[in-house]
Protein backbone atom coordinates (compact mmCIF):
# COMPACT_ATOMS: atom_id res chain seq x y z
CA UNK A 1 0.00 0.00 0.00
CA UNK A 2 1.41 3.93 -0.98
CA UNK A 3 1.04 5.04 2.50
CA UNK A 4 0.84 8.76 1.34
CA UNK A 5 -1.16 8.12 -1.90
CA UNK A 6 -5.07 9.27 -1.64
CA UNK A 7 -7.80 9.51 -4.15
CA UNK A 8 -11.03 11.58 -4.27
CA UNK A 9 -13.88 9.51 -6.22
CA UNK A 10 -16.72 11.39 -8.21
CA UNK A 11 -19.16 8.74 -8.54
CA UNK A 12 -21.46 10.87 -10.32
CA UNK A 13 -22.37 14.53 -11.46
CA UNK A 14 -26.02 13.71 -10.29
CA UNK A 15 -27.20 16.05 -7.32
CA UNK A 16 -30.81 16.79 -5.57
CA UNK A 17 -29.23 19.99 -4.18
CA UNK A 18 -29.27 23.66 -5.80
CA UNK A 19 -26.17 25.36 -3.95
CA UNK A 20 -25.95 28.40 -4.91
CA UNK A 21 -21.40 27.83 -4.67
CA UNK A 22 -22.46 24.89 -7.60
CA UNK A 23 -23.60 24.42 -10.52
CA UNK A 24 -22.56 20.56 -11.18
CA UNK A 25 -26.67 19.58 -10.83
CA UNK A 26 -27.43 21.74 -14.33
CA UNK A 27 -24.55 19.19 -15.62
CA UNK A 28 -25.68 15.86 -14.62
CA UNK A 29 -23.98 12.75 -15.86
CA UNK A 30 -25.53 10.17 -17.87
CA UNK A 31 -26.12 7.31 -15.22
CA UNK A 32 -25.21 4.77 -18.39
CA UNK A 33 -21.78 6.33 -18.37
CA UNK A 34 -20.99 6.72 -14.84
CA UNK A 35 -18.06 4.60 -13.95
CA UNK A 36 -18.56 0.91 -13.07
CA UNK A 37 -16.75 -1.64 -10.76
CA UNK A 38 -14.36 -2.81 -13.57
CA UNK A 39 -12.99 1.11 -13.62
CA UNK A 40 -12.95 0.82 -9.76
CA UNK A 41 -10.83 -2.12 -9.65
CA UNK A 42 -7.99 -0.99 -11.70
CA UNK A 43 -7.25 1.65 -9.03
CA UNK A 44 -3.96 1.24 -7.25
CA UNK A 45 -3.48 0.59 -3.48
CA UNK A 46 -4.20 3.73 -1.33
CA UNK A 47 -3.81 4.30 2.39
CA UNK A 48 -7.55 7.24 2.10
CA UNK A 49 -10.52 7.28 -0.57
CA UNK A 50 -12.86 10.13 -0.27
CA UNK A 51 -16.09 9.43 -2.32
CA UNK A 52 -17.93 12.65 -3.58
CA UNK A 53 -20.36 13.98 -6.57
CA UNK A 54 -22.48 15.30 -7.15
CA UNK A 55 -24.29 13.57 -4.37
CA UNK A 56 -23.02 9.69 -4.28
CA UNK A 57 -26.11 8.78 -3.02
CA UNK A 58 -27.62 8.86 -6.23
CA UNK A 59 -26.13 5.64 -7.15
CA UNK A 60 -28.26 3.02 -5.79
CA UNK A 61 -24.83 0.78 -6.59
CA UNK A 62 -22.83 2.88 -3.95
CA UNK A 63 -22.76 -0.02 -1.48
CA UNK A 64 -20.74 -1.81 -4.59
CA UNK A 65 -18.86 0.64 -4.99
CA UNK A 66 -17.53 0.73 -1.50
CA UNK A 67 -16.75 -2.77 -1.44
CA UNK A 68 -14.72 -2.81 -4.40
CA UNK A 69 -12.99 0.06 -2.72
CA UNK A 70 -12.49 -1.62 0.78
CA UNK A 71 -9.92 -3.88 -1.11
CA UNK A 72 -8.44 -1.12 -2.42
CA UNK A 73 -8.09 2.00 0.34
CA UNK A 74 -7.76 1.48 4.38
CA UNK A 75 -10.15 4.06 5.20
CA UNK A 76 -12.92 5.49 3.41
CA UNK A 77 -15.29 8.75 3.73
CA UNK A 78 -18.14 9.36 1.86
CA UNK A 79 -19.60 13.41 1.54
CA UNK A 80 -23.17 13.86 1.16
CA UNK A 81 -25.71 16.19 1.77
CA UNK A 82 -27.35 13.58 4.28
CA UNK A 83 -30.82 13.72 2.14
CA UNK A 84 -31.15 9.70 1.38
CA UNK A 85 -31.24 8.92 4.77
CA UNK A 86 -32.21 5.28 4.60
CA UNK A 87 -29.49 4.51 2.10
CA UNK A 88 -26.59 6.28 4.26
CA UNK A 89 -28.37 3.83 7.25
CA UNK A 90 -28.81 0.78 4.83
CA UNK A 91 -24.83 1.40 3.49
CA UNK A 92 -23.60 2.07 7.04
CA UNK A 93 -25.25 -1.05 8.23
CA UNK A 94 -23.14 -3.32 5.96
CA UNK A 95 -19.62 -1.43 6.27
CA UNK A 96 -19.90 0.48 10.12
CA UNK A 97 -16.18 1.36 9.72
CA UNK A 98 -17.34 4.17 6.84
CA UNK A 99 -16.45 7.50 7.45
CA UNK A 100 -19.54 9.95 6.49
CA UNK A 101 -19.42 13.75 6.52
CA UNK A 102 -22.38 15.38 5.79
CA UNK A 103 -22.17 18.83 3.76
CA UNK A 104 -24.05 21.60 6.18
CA UNK A 105 -23.89 25.26 5.29
CA UNK A 106 -24.66 26.68 8.70
CA UNK A 107 -27.86 26.77 10.85
CA UNK A 108 -31.25 26.09 10.11
CA UNK A 109 -32.25 29.12 8.12
CA UNK A 110 -28.68 29.69 6.06
CA UNK A 111 -28.27 25.88 5.43
CA UNK A 112 -31.61 25.79 3.81
CA UNK A 113 -31.26 29.02 1.75
CA UNK A 114 -27.61 28.05 0.47
CA UNK A 115 -28.38 24.76 -0.39
CA UNK A 116 -31.81 24.78 -1.87
CA UNK A 117 -33.03 21.42 0.05
CA UNK A 118 -35.96 22.41 1.98
CA UNK A 119 -35.60 21.30 5.89
CA UNK A 120 -32.56 20.05 4.75
CA UNK A 121 -30.96 21.02 8.26
CA UNK A 122 -33.42 19.48 10.40
CA UNK A 123 -32.48 16.29 7.89
CA UNK A 124 -29.17 16.31 7.73
CA UNK A 125 -29.10 16.24 11.87
CA UNK A 126 -31.78 13.58 11.44
CA UNK A 127 -29.73 11.18 9.99
CA UNK A 128 -26.46 11.78 12.06
CA UNK A 129 -28.37 11.21 14.72
CA UNK A 130 -29.71 7.69 13.55
CA UNK A 131 -25.81 7.42 12.41
CA UNK A 132 -24.89 7.92 15.91
CA UNK A 133 -27.69 5.41 17.69
CA UNK A 134 -26.48 2.96 14.87
CA UNK A 135 -23.05 2.95 16.41
CA UNK A 136 -21.34 4.88 13.69
CA UNK A 137 -18.23 6.60 14.81
CA UNK A 138 -17.05 8.58 11.94
CA UNK A 139 -19.11 10.78 11.37
CA UNK A 140 -19.39 14.94 11.15
CA UNK A 141 -19.71 17.81 9.76
CA UNK A 142 -18.75 19.81 6.79
CA UNK A 143 -19.00 23.26 5.71
CA UNK A 144 -18.37 25.15 3.00
CA UNK A 145 -17.35 29.06 4.48
CA UNK A 146 -18.59 32.23 2.39
CA UNK A 147 -19.90 35.40 3.23
CA UNK A 148 -23.86 34.24 3.57
CA UNK A 149 -22.44 31.39 6.47
CA UNK A 150 -19.73 32.55 7.92
CA UNK A 151 -21.59 33.90 10.85
CA UNK A 152 -23.14 30.26 11.84
CA UNK A 153 -19.37 29.01 11.56
CA UNK A 154 -19.13 29.28 15.33
CA UNK A 155 -22.05 28.02 16.41
CA UNK A 156 -22.25 25.00 13.98
CA UNK A 157 -19.05 23.94 15.22
CA UNK A 158 -20.20 24.02 18.79
CA UNK A 159 -23.01 22.21 18.17
CA UNK A 160 -21.05 19.51 16.46
CA UNK A 161 -18.99 19.28 19.39
CA UNK A 162 -21.62 18.74 21.84
CA UNK A 163 -22.96 16.60 19.67
CA UNK A 164 -19.61 14.62 19.47
CA UNK A 165 -19.13 15.42 15.57
CA UNK A 166 -15.89 15.81 13.28
CA UNK A 167 -16.27 19.38 11.60
CA UNK A 168 -14.60 20.10 8.74
CA UNK A 169 -14.32 23.35 6.55
CA UNK A 170 -13.34 24.34 3.49
CA UNK A 171 -13.52 27.63 1.42
CA UNK A 172 -15.55 28.91 -1.13
CA UNK A 173 -14.08 28.84 -5.01
CA UNK A 174 -14.24 28.37 -8.57
CA UNK A 175 -13.63 25.23 -11.03
CA UNK A 176 -14.63 23.36 -13.72
CA UNK A 177 -16.08 21.10 -11.13
CA UNK A 178 -18.80 23.41 -9.75
CA UNK A 179 -18.94 25.07 -13.70
CA UNK A 180 -18.59 28.38 -11.60
CA UNK A 181 -16.20 31.55 -12.13
CA UNK A 182 -18.07 34.15 -9.86
CA UNK A 183 -17.56 32.83 -6.25
CA UNK A 184 -15.92 35.33 -4.40
CA UNK A 185 -15.92 36.50 -0.67
CA UNK A 186 -16.73 39.73 -0.85
CA UNK A 187 -15.66 40.47 3.26
CA UNK A 188 -12.41 39.02 3.91
CA UNK A 189 -11.92 40.96 7.23
CA UNK A 190 -15.68 39.38 8.11
CA UNK A 191 -14.88 36.02 7.40
CA UNK A 192 -11.15 35.83 8.63
CA UNK A 193 -12.70 37.37 11.73
CA UNK A 194 -15.40 33.82 12.18
CA UNK A 195 -12.59 31.68 11.12
CA UNK A 196 -9.86 33.40 13.57
CA UNK A 197 -12.52 32.99 16.34
CA UNK A 198 -13.11 29.06 15.29
CA UNK A 199 -9.28 28.15 15.28
CA UNK A 200 -8.99 29.49 18.90
CA UNK A 201 -11.70 27.52 20.25
CA UNK A 202 -10.05 24.73 18.72
CA UNK A 203 -6.44 25.38 20.03
CA UNK A 204 -8.09 25.35 23.38
CA UNK A 205 -9.07 21.35 22.83
CA UNK A 206 -7.09 18.58 24.16
CA UNK A 207 -7.66 16.50 21.25
CA UNK A 208 -4.33 17.13 19.02
CA UNK A 209 -6.93 16.88 15.91
CA UNK A 210 -8.44 20.23 16.79
CA UNK A 211 -4.55 21.19 16.81
CA UNK A 212 -4.27 20.39 13.20
CA UNK A 213 -7.82 22.07 11.82
CA UNK A 214 -6.84 25.22 13.66
CA UNK A 215 -3.49 25.40 11.60
CA UNK A 216 -5.56 24.15 8.45
CA UNK A 217 -8.13 27.13 9.16
CA UNK A 218 -5.37 29.53 9.54
CA UNK A 219 -4.59 28.23 5.56
CA UNK A 220 -7.96 29.17 5.02
CA UNK A 221 -7.52 32.34 6.36
CA UNK A 222 -4.38 32.86 3.93
CA UNK A 223 -6.71 31.94 1.17
CA UNK A 224 -9.27 34.64 2.00
CA UNK A 225 -6.65 37.42 2.02
CA UNK A 226 -5.58 36.52 -1.36
CA UNK A 227 -1.97 35.36 0.20
CA UNK A 228 0.18 32.55 -1.14
CA UNK A 229 0.05 29.25 0.00
CA UNK A 230 1.67 28.39 2.75
CA UNK A 231 2.87 24.80 1.60
CA UNK A 232 3.43 23.57 -2.13
CA UNK A 233 0.72 21.41 -3.58
CA UNK A 234 0.73 17.83 -3.21
CA UNK A 235 -1.83 16.96 -5.95
CA UNK A 236 -0.44 14.41 -8.67
CA UNK A 237 1.69 13.35 -6.52
CA UNK A 238 -0.43 12.35 -3.42
CA UNK A 239 -3.21 12.86 -4.49
CA UNK A 240 -5.60 12.45 -7.28
CA UNK A 241 -9.02 12.92 -8.95
CA UNK A 242 -10.82 10.21 -10.54
CA UNK A 243 -14.39 11.28 -12.31
CA UNK A 244 -17.69 9.79 -13.14
CA UNK A 245 -16.19 9.70 -16.40
CA UNK A 246 -13.58 7.71 -15.80
CA UNK A 247 -10.74 10.62 -15.78
CA UNK A 248 -8.36 10.86 -13.72
CA UNK A 249 -7.07 14.74 -12.45
CA UNK A 250 -4.64 15.65 -10.60
CA UNK A 251 -6.95 18.78 -9.04
CA UNK A 252 -10.36 19.63 -9.24
CA UNK A 253 -9.78 23.32 -8.29
CA UNK A 254 -8.41 24.36 -12.00
CA UNK A 255 -10.26 26.49 -14.46
CA UNK A 256 -9.98 24.04 -16.95
CA UNK A 257 -10.49 19.69 -16.57
CA UNK A 258 -7.10 18.73 -17.24
CA UNK A 259 -7.17 14.83 -17.19
CA UNK A 260 -3.87 12.59 -17.27
CA UNK A 261 -5.56 10.02 -19.32
CA UNK A 262 -8.97 8.01 -18.44
CA UNK A 263 -9.27 4.95 -16.36
CA UNK A 264 -11.79 3.44 -18.12
CA UNK A 265 -9.81 3.21 -21.41
CA UNK A 266 -6.15 2.69 -19.65
CA UNK A 267 -4.26 0.90 -17.01
CA UNK A 268 -3.60 2.97 -13.91
CA UNK A 269 0.64 2.92 -14.38
CA UNK A 270 0.33 4.07 -17.99
CA UNK A 271 -2.04 7.17 -16.61
CA UNK A 272 0.26 7.90 -13.57
CA UNK A 273 3.63 7.64 -15.44
CA UNK A 274 2.67 9.05 -18.55
CA UNK A 275 3.95 11.94 -20.34
CA UNK A 276 0.45 13.95 -20.07
CA UNK A 277 0.86 13.23 -16.65
CA UNK A 278 4.29 14.45 -16.33
CA UNK A 279 3.09 17.91 -18.22
CA UNK A 280 -0.12 18.49 -15.61
CA UNK A 281 1.94 17.77 -12.67
CA UNK A 282 4.02 20.90 -14.26
CA UNK A 283 0.71 22.98 -14.63
CA UNK A 284 -0.13 22.32 -10.78
CA UNK A 285 3.68 23.54 -9.86
CA UNK A 286 3.21 26.21 -11.73
CA UNK A 287 -0.61 27.02 -10.48
CA UNK A 288 -1.00 30.62 -9.45
CA UNK A 289 -4.47 29.79 -7.75
CA UNK A 290 -3.20 30.06 -3.90
CA UNK A 291 -5.81 27.08 -2.98
CA UNK A 292 -6.23 27.33 0.90
CA UNK A 293 -5.25 23.75 1.31
CA UNK A 294 -2.10 23.58 3.43
CA UNK A 295 -1.66 20.26 3.35
CA UNK A 296 -3.89 17.12 3.61
CA UNK A 297 -4.82 16.90 7.73
CA UNK A 298 -4.86 13.61 7.36
CA UNK A 299 -1.93 12.65 5.88
CA UNK A 300 -0.59 14.85 8.49
CA UNK A 301 -1.85 13.38 10.99
CA UNK A 302 -0.28 9.85 9.91
CA UNK A 303 2.82 11.27 10.07
CA UNK A 304 3.13 13.08 13.15
CA UNK A 305 4.03 9.99 15.57
CA UNK A 306 5.63 12.30 17.77
CA UNK A 307 3.97 14.15 20.53
CA UNK A 308 6.67 17.57 21.03
CA UNK A 309 6.44 17.60 16.98
CA UNK A 310 2.77 18.21 17.40
CA UNK A 311 2.96 20.86 20.75
CA UNK A 312 5.42 22.80 18.39
CA UNK A 313 2.45 23.06 15.77
CA UNK A 314 -0.18 23.55 18.70
CA UNK A 315 2.10 26.36 19.75
CA UNK A 316 2.70 27.71 15.70
CA UNK A 317 -1.01 28.27 15.20
CA UNK A 318 -1.40 30.17 17.81
CA UNK A 319 1.43 32.22 17.16
CA UNK A 320 -0.27 32.78 13.47
CA UNK A 321 -3.04 33.82 14.77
Amino acid sequence: MNSKLHASIIVTYRCNARCNMCNAWKYPANRSEEIGIDTIEKLPRMFFTNITGGEPFMREDLPEIVNALRRKTERIVISTNGYFSDRIIALCREYPDVGIRISIEGLAKTNDEIRGIPNGFERSLKTLSELRDLGIKDIGFAMTVQDLNCGDLVPLYLLAKKMGYEFATAAVHNSHYFHKTDNKIEDPEKVNSELKKLAGLMLKSKNVKEWFRAYFNYGLMNYVRGNKRILPCEMGRDGFFLDSAGDVLVCNGMDEKQPLGNLKEQSWDEIWNSKRAKEVRQMVADCKKNCWMIGSVAPAMRHHPVRPALWVLKNKARHLL
